[in-house]
């Protein structure tokens, strides 16, 4: 986009209508694009629980022009650095090319979370990039689904793939599939998984040549330029409510998952005027094991966690340039090769949004809430199935307790913070897989006691019904409630619990533990956690509390 269309578009205004039109316009190019990615996907973690997003991306710096209103928002600063890195790494791409990449340290998140960026032309010249994500439930690695709590190591998560030519000028690079298939499990489901993120890309392309066609490329260009320019307004405006100042807060992790000990996120935040300035220098340092975070996750949690705070100001690039962020280096959340990430997008990111909202509670306690349960509940089985006389693969995540807010209790099994991302139904796992779910319950008296109380985790019990499988686990939370703010108590931790031949084993990393091999009759109970607590317990009304009663909580 160039600054004299830039200039021309504030000196002449664009009518409110057309601006709006096509604001909604690129939405749902994205949108379509999601659907699209969705519906074709193999994996139900893609099909039944949309773990993916789509987006259109900016030339020059791949920034964030439009995301559809259901793809995951961690991935939103995410793939801007995706697609960064493949304007970085590539110079030459052509019409009908597709990169593939799940490189964490070139803009990703963990192994399991595949890429695809595509440039897209308009009348023969680059004009944008379309961009995706979806979660394989496997890359390769040492356990089945990828979720390796005691990985030391990048080369023992999975296969890592830099930004290759998938697609080249429409034509699907072969040599490239079956160095992708030869090194994951189940492949033939990722076959479809491939597919259907190409179709999301074909899709846009053609939405978004129509949307140019009907509204001309300056009037949409000088649009974007708009939609940035009032995203900024927007977020400064609510960060000026802010009070000048600096705030700070903590929040921990259970372990890295080899060593057991706590890992600390601590997070310093500047306001000054309608700035705001990040520092997490101060948290640990590198860890052993898969809990690091690559840089473009944790810039990510921060956006994300301003989004929740202020989550009416539309997303493109405009809305993320009052906000700076200082690399951590030197940190287990600004992870250099080769340091495992596995647990990165699910699980650390949650905790820097934690530790910012701890850190503003105080300062805008009328827009913040205590914190949810934070975690995704990562949990895979993976085995042969002799009635199908297949091999499989199930990723499953759970939600947890909302924490309390200003105005009312939190939410009960929540998604993630990260996502609005859901379990899949127990049923479409029962017919898919060797296993059945002997319980599937609110945990009552999980939320934190407050003014306002948070929303209750849930409880399942998953069965092993024939054949083997080996069960991994990447949680968090275990070891320390979600924190209430204001007075409020903490949720319960996160616990999980295996029986084998009869005997019930639990994790030494409490949330964290792989290589538990299951035969028929086995099983896995997971209870998660509920959220913090908002405001002092003995504020709660009466209403309030005979109200639990009533719904026999």
């Amino acid at each position: 986009m160039t600054s004299a269309m830039t200039t021309k578009n504030k000196k002449d205004g664009i009518d409110p209508v057309t601006l709006t039109v096509i604001e909604k316009g690129l939405q749902q190019v994205c949108s379509e694009m999601d659907l699209v990615h969705e519906k074709t996907s193999f994996s139900p973690v893609i099909s039944e629980s949309f773990d993916r997003s789509n987006g259109i991306y900016g030339l020059g710096n791949g920034r964030v022009i439009s995301q559809g209103v259901m793809g995951l928002p961690i991935f939103i600063g995410v793939m801007q650095e995706t697609t960064r890195s493949v304007i970085d790494y590539r110079d030459d791409l052509e019409d009908g090319d597709v990169i593939l990449v799940n490189d964490p340290y070139l803009g990703g998140t963990h192994l399991m979370d595949v890429k695809m960026v595509k440039p897209f032309y308009y009348k023969g010249k680059i004009w944008c990039y379309l961009s995706n994500t979806g979660h394989w439930p496997d890359t390769g690695g040492m356990v089945p689904g990828g979720f390796n709590s005691t990985a030391t190591e990048i080369h023992q998560e999975g296969l890592r793939i830099p930004p290759v030519k998938l697609m080249r000028q429409g034509t699907m690079d072969q040599d490239v599939v079956r160095i992708v298939l030869a090194n994951i499990r189940v492949s033939e489901e990722r076959i479809g998984d491939i597919k259907a993120q190409i179709a999301a890309l074909d899709a846009g392309a053609r939405r978004l040549t129509g949307l140019i066609d009907r509204y001309g490329q300056e009037t949409v260009e000088s649009a974007i330029a708009e939609l940035e320019d009032r995203s900024e307004q927007m977020m400064r405006a609510h960060i000026d409510t802010i009070p000048d100042g600096t705030y700070c807060g903590t929040a921990y992790m259970d372990s890295d998952g080899v060593v057991n000990e706590p890992l600390e996120i601590n997070v310093e935040i500047a306001v000054n005027g309608s700035d705001i300035a990040f520092d997490l220098s101060k948290s640990s340092p590198p860890c052993m094991g898969p809990m690091n975070s690559v840089w473009a996750t944790t810039l990510s949690s921060i956006y994300v966690a301003i989004k929740h705070i202020f989550p009416d100001v539309p997303v493109n690039a405009g809305c993320f340039r009052p906000i700076k962020v200082e690399e951590p280096k030197g940190t287990f959340i600004y992870a250099e090769y080769p340091r495992p990430v596995a647990g990165c997008a699910a699980e650390v990111s949650q905790r820097i949004m934690e530790a910012v909202f701890l850190a503003l509670a105080d300062a805008i306690p009328g827009k913040l809430f205590a914190a949810p349960a934070g975690t995704s509940g990562n949990i895979s089985l993976g085995g042969f199935d002799p009635e199908d006389e297949r091999n499989y693969i199930m990723y499953y995540f759970s939600g947890g307790g909302y924490g309390g807010w200003w105005s009312g209790d939190g939410i009960t099994n929540g998604c993630s913070t990260i996502g609005i991302s859901k379990s899949q139904p127990v049923e479409v796992l029962e017919q898919r897989y060797p296993v059945i779910f002997d319980h599937y319950s609110i945990r009552e008296h999980s939320g934190g006691a407050g003014k306002y109380r948070g929303g209750f985790g849930v409880s399942y019990k998953v069965r092993m019904l024939r054949g083997s499988g080996t069960a991994s686990f990447l949680m968090e939370h275990g070891k320390f409630g979600p924190p209430g703010i204001l007075g409020g108590e903490e949720g319960a931790c996160n616990e999980i619990r295996v029986c084998r031949n009869g005997q019930i084993i639990e994790p030494e990393h409490v949330s964290k533990g792989e290589g538990f091999t299951l035969g028929p009759g086995d099983w896995v109970e997971v209870l998660t956690p509920g959220g913090g607590g908002y405001g002092l317990p003995e504020a709660r009304s009466e209403e309030l509390t005979k109200r639990d009663e009533k719904r026999g909580y």
